[in-house]
Formats: C-alpha cells, structure tokens, sequence
C-alpha cells in the first residue's frame, strides 16, 4: 500500500460518523486501480478480534466474554415516577451523617486492617480478604496474617471472581456460624463473600427492636427483604415476631437460605422465599395492591433476575424507590437503604430517600455502616445507608 493510501486509510478510522460517509465516497473516486487491489488484498481481521486503534488513543475495554450461552437480556421496564404535586422543598427532620458501628464479638471480629485487606475472624477461622478502604498499614505483625485459615485471591472488585487459599489445612465449603440466637453457615462463595455481611448487624438489632414494639401493640409486622442473599436478615426478622417475604434473584442463594432456616429451626417461622427480579416483584406486589410495614433493600451494582433482566443501581435505584414507596403501608414502620457501590455517597442515598418519602413526613438516617476494629481502635467503613421511620429513630 502507498503511503497515500495508509494516511487515507488512518483517516478513515478518526473521521467522525457525521463525515464517514463523504469520506468513503471520496476515496471510492480514486483512479489508481494498483492501489485499490492492494487495499483489497489486505488480511481481514477475525469478527472476534478487537480493531487496534489508531497510535496515541486508547484502547476501548473488550467486553467479557461468556463462558456458556447467556441469557437473553429482558431489562424491565419500570415507570417513570412523576414528582408532579409534590412539594420539592418538602424536608423530613434527618440526622446525617449516622455512623453504625458492629463491635467484635464471639461470632465475628476485624482483628486488623491494611495494605488494601482485611482479616477477620469468622466463628473458628481466621480469613483474610481484599478491602480496598483499607488504604492504611496493618496493626499486627506478618505472623498474625501468615496464621489465616483461608486467603481470598484474585479480581478485588466486590463482586470480582476468585478462588480461596487454605494455608493451614483444605476446609469445608461451609462452616457454623451464630448471630445472637440464629445459626447460619459461613460460606466460601467464588466471589470472596462468605455467605453474610457482619456490618448489617448494627441494622438488624435495631430492626428487631421495632419488630417486638410492633408485636407489643398486638400487630404482626410484614417485612419484604429485598435482595436477600443468604437470608440472615429474614430469619432475625421473622425470630423477632415478623411475617416476611424474601425475595433474590439467585436460585442457588435462595437454596442456601433455605438451608439456613433449617439450621436456625426456624422452619415453622412465616417466610416466603421468592426467586424472581426485584423490580417485577414489587411492581406486580403493587398492582395487586399489597403494602408491607418494613421493607430492607441491599441492592448490588450489577445484576441479572432469573429471565437476564438487568439491573444497574445507578440508573434503576430512583424507580425502584418509588415502586418501593407505592408498597409501603400508610402506618409502616421503617424502610432501610443499604449500598455497597463505592462511587456514591451516602449523601445520594439520603437526598433520594428525601424526595421519595417526605410526602409520608417521619425521620431519616444516613451514613455509613463501619466494622471497628478489635482492638478498638481504627474503623473500617464498609457500606451507606438511608433509612427512613415513621416514628422516631430510637422507637
């Protein structure tokens, strides 16, 4: 090829799309028949094969590729929620920001923190994994590290994937665990969780303190969880007294709730375990006109329901709080907010929280939910939260 026709060629590649056209025709115009053979004798790159692009721009991330045939994509399409009568300026009383701290206890302890990981002690095994908070030094000397049980390595993103590391003796897939007066099973999980978030303790304890009030006043509280995982959170709701429904996405974390109410003996306790996308499940709870008196939602970044319905907080969170709101019976009692997504703030939380549910005047509460470590010392700030009350925060 001349060196004519590579500098057209290259200038094919940075044109934008608004002169593509005119240029490509331009080039078709050429009488040098040599030039165009040559062109058309060049390798065609592979469909598979990404185009490099031109010198000194970067290259575009590759999309990842599926291992098996993926599901086809049925995104769910949620109403916009107009705000048309509502008051803008409208503000419930908040107290911003709230810092919920979880202390070790016999069940669960930071013990140190730093260099991007965090070790813990899980029940009888000592783990380590990534937490890209922990931009500090660890406490402890290396001895203390090089102790764990089981080491998490690879992707350091929350739902990145990986293997576990058994440095002392291969363990089992699962393992006892205890929250209070439940027991659950630990789990080493392909994506570095290990089947419960420790930090949520500070939520659950307060959640069950409203529960028993409720019950108190001769009234059996609905509780809808969200998002539910392994189920820890329904089964200390429905412990406290609740009548709840759980709903995941996940048909293999809806098993291992399942096994979790069998090892708590919590079989006889009213909880309807729900595989479907959360955002068609509220939004057909709603058309059926059925409310709930609390409502716990942990959304994930990302995610697909069971049909390949996708699921983008950042672009569905807004309309899954106001399908969430239509659901929210005119007495209930709370409604908690919890994310892990590392680009927000709690802030974003809280003024969303604002908008949907000022109309229903009562409190909110934003921050953080933070892991202090066991010597009592420096604080591990895991998620955000927003939760909103009826009555007071300290009902």
């Amino acid at each position: 090829m001349s060196a004519n026709a590579t500098k057209a060629y290259i200038s094919v590649l940075l044109l934008p799309r608004a002169i593509l056209h005119y240029a490509t025709e331009a080039m078709s115009r050429s009488k040098s028949q040599n030039r165009s053979a040559k062109a058309d004798q060049r390798p065609r790159r592979p469909a598979s094969q990404p185009v490099r692009p031109p010198a000194g721009q970067p290259a575009s991330q590759p999309a990842r590729q599926p291992t098996s045939t993926p599901l086809k994509a049925e995104p769910v399409q949620a109403p916009t929620f107009s705000r048309t009568g509502v008051d803008a300026t409208a503000r419930l009383p908040e107290a911003v920001p709230t810092i919920l701290e979880t202390q070790p206890d016999a069940n669960y302890a930071l013990i140190d923190s730093g260099n991007g990981q965090k070790l813990e002690r899980y029940g009888p095994y000592r783990i380590v994994r990534p937490e890209a908070a922990a931009l500090w030094s660890p406490l402890l000397p290396q001895k203390h590290w090089e102790a764990a049980d089981a080491v998490f390595t690879g992707d350091t993103d929350e739902e990145g994937p990986g293997r576990w590391r058994f440095p002392r003796a291969t363990l089992g897939e699962t393992w006892p665990m205890r929250f209070d007066d439940i027991a659950f099973h630990g789990r080493f999980t392909s994506f570095r969780h290990v089947g419960v978030f420790p930090e949520q303790a500070a939520h659950w304890r307060w959640m069950v303190k409203r529960i028993k009030a409720c019950k108190a006043q001769g009234h059996q509280p609905r509780i809808l969880n969200l998002f539910g995982y392994t189920g820890l959170a329904s089964l200390v709701a429905a412990h406290a007294g609740a009548e709840v429904t759980h709903v995941d996405a996940s048909k293999k974390a809806i098993g291992w709730a399942r096994e979790n109410q069998a090892l708590a003996k919590l079989d006889q306790k009213p909880i309807r375990w729900i595989c479907d996308d959360a955002m068609k499940f509220v939004l057909r709870e709603g058309r059926r006109g059925k409310t709930y008196d609390g409502i716990l939602l942990d959304p994930p970044k990302y995610g697909r329901g069971p049909k390949g319905e996708v699921w983008q907080l950042f672009e569905q969170l807004p309309d899954m709080l106001s399908a969430v709101e239509a659901i929210t019976d005119p007495k209930a009692d709370f409604v908690v907010l919890t994310s892990y997504a590392v680009r927000q703030s709690f802030y974003g939380l809280h003024e969303l929280m604002q908008e949907v549910y000022a109309p229903r005047g009562g409190h909110l509460a934003s921050g953080e939910l933070v892991l202090r470590e066991e010597t009592g010392g420096r604080a591990l700030s895991t998620s955000l939260f927003s939760r909103w009350t009826l009555g007071p925060e300290n009902e």
